[in-house]
């Protein structure tokens, strides 16, 4: 192939035709290799996990173990694909994995409703690369169905407002709504947010019977909502544990009053779970208002429809109902990234003719390769984060017959899911003993270490011992603490590691 049809071919690839679908294939290519990577199931993971493996469908309607929360539907989903396909990491992973794939599709679609044919392309090279889209793509969580279900219920419902809803329709959209409401925890405050700006738009526009048609389908996914609490939702008010550790975190504000927090959190997550780079969350936020200002002269329906359930999940933090952290709010990224999107465009066009079209041309590098540059590293090096599986399998190729194995109690969840798959009992390792404070896996504290001593202690009775470690927040500090001790009154004969999990071989003389 000579120069000029290399020059045609990648004329013809980037065309605007066709880069959009080149940018789902690199986006698909991307989760793919995290997923064929198939990296060990980090604590949250394996929590979950060993309720979905060892529960039954009816057991799966109760409060679930280890402090975990999931939705009903994405529950029986997993639970049905682990009984087809067997108990793997590509089983669990599979519906998030195609949640993800899902959306690269579906998002394209709703970009194209929404914005204008630039902002479209920078927003799908947005979703398709940032890496905490990418990362929950393949982690054995609700998040990445629960971007899915936000993204296709958006492209539904943008022009509700403006549908002939006959009998069919409504008892569609009706049957829609009240689906993915089992599917979905945060999902209720999209569905909420569409509502609003469908209702405000049409008693704008004096749309009586249009309103009242709305009205009959929002009320079916009223009653959804209200079965789903009083059947799996309402137990999670309960969970004290769980709810303690959001509010640890700042994950609600302190009072109505408390527009702080409200500034924070708005800071925050344009940093995670966004993902953009500290250096550039100011370059992120201002295209961020750009976006607003463009829309609200351009667009104001579907600003609204992209507004609103962003302002409805703040408004639910604010009632301190639902936290605004982090992955949990992670079905809100599409919505931001639309705007950010637009924004993005209208200051490149604005300054295309002028001197400062450097100042439009660096925005948009400076927001679109770090996410892109991380996505190619990813497929060099794909995501890994405790990898216990190689650990334990170290641990059974050497072990010998009456080896002891100690598990360090943060371990335990990730360690009780990859037990029986090398062919260990319950009574075939020792289970560290539980938290003693809030402060674990943060450093060690007086009580903390007590707790270590007291557990490190009956090791004495063994002659060697195999000390598993992993989903240890400060590593360093603790496992150096922990060696220290255990030199005191044993030999250090073996050592193996990973990422996020190692394991150390201690003998020990009886005395």
């Amino acid at each position: 192939m000579g120069k000029e049809s290399y020059l045609t071919f990648y004329k013809s690839l980037f065309s605007p035709q066709r880069l959009p679908w080149v940018i789902i294939a690199f986006g698909t290519f991307v989760r793919l290799v995290q997923y064929l990577y198939n990296r060990s199931l980090w604590n949250d993971e394996a929590a979950l996990a060993l309720n979905i493996v060892n529960r039954s469908y009816a057991e799966l309607l109760q409060p679930l173990d280890y402090d975990q929360a999931a939705p009903i539907g994405f529950l029986y989903v997993e639970k049905l694909i682990t009984q087809v396909l067997g108990n793997s990491e590509y089983s669990l992973r599979l519906f998030p994995f195609l949640s993800a794939i899902i959306s690269l599709f579906v998002f394209y679609q709703l970009a194209k409703r929404c914005l204008q044919p630039l902002a479209t392309t920078i927003a799908l090279a947005l979703f398709a690369s940032l890496h905490i889209i990418v990362y929950y793509a393949t982690e054995v969580k609700q998040y990445s169905s629960d971007v899915a279900i936000a993204i296709l219920l958006c492209l539904l419902l943008v022009n509700l407002n403006r549908t002939n809803l006959n009998l069919k329709r409504i008892v569609s959209y009706a049957l829609l709504g009240a689906t993915t409401i089992w599917f979905s925890h945060p999902v209720i405050f999209v569905l909420t947010g569409i509502g609003i700006a469908h209702i405000l738009i049409t008693l704008i526009n004096q749309q009586v019977t249009q309103t009242l048609k709305l009205i009959l389908v929002y009320l079916f996914w009223a009653i959804s909502f209200i079965i789903s609490y009083f059947v799996s939702l309402q137990a999670l008010t309960n969970q004290t544990t769980l709810i303690n550790s959001w509010e640890s975190r700042g994950t609600f504000p302190t009072s109505f009053l408390d527009f702080s927090w409200l500034l924070r959190t708005f800071w925050e997550f344009f940093h995670k779970p966004l993902g953009f780079p500290d250096i550039f969350l100011g370059i992120a936020i201002f295209a961020f208002f750009v976006g607003l200002s463009t829309l609200i002269k351009t667009k104001q329906k579907t600003l609204m429809l992209l507004l609103l359930p962003i302002v409805v999940t703040l408004s639910v933090a604010y009632l301190k109902l639902y936290p605004f952290d982090g992955r949990l709010v992670l079905f809100l990224t599409p919505f931001f990234i639309l705007i950010i999107s637009e924004g993005i465009a209208r200051i490149k066009q604005k300054t295309r003719s002028t001197k400062l079209a450097i100042i439009g041309t660096l925005v948009l590098i400076l927001l679109l390769v770090p996410p892109i540059g991380t996505s190619i590293y990813l497929v060099i090096q794909p995501y890994e984060k405790q990898e216990i599986r190689p650990v334990i399998a170290y641990i059974k190729e050497h072990q010998q017959l009456h080896d002891t194995i100690y598990v360090y109690q943060r371990a335990e969840f990730q360690f009780k899911y990859y037990a029986p798959k090398f062919g260990y009992q319950v009574n075939d390792y020792i289970m560290g003993i539980d938290d003693l404070d809030k402060q674990d896996g943060q450093g060690i504290s007086d009580l903390e270490w007590q707790r270590y001593i007291q557990d490190l202690n009956q090791l004495k009775n063994y002659s060697r011992v195999w000390i598993v470690f992993s989903h240890v927040r400060s590593w360093a500090q603790e496992s150096e603490r922990i060696t220290s001790y255990l030199n005191t009154f044993g030999k250090q004969t073996d050592a193996f590691q990973e990422k996020g999990s190692f394991v150390y071989l201690y003998t020990f003389t009886k005395s």
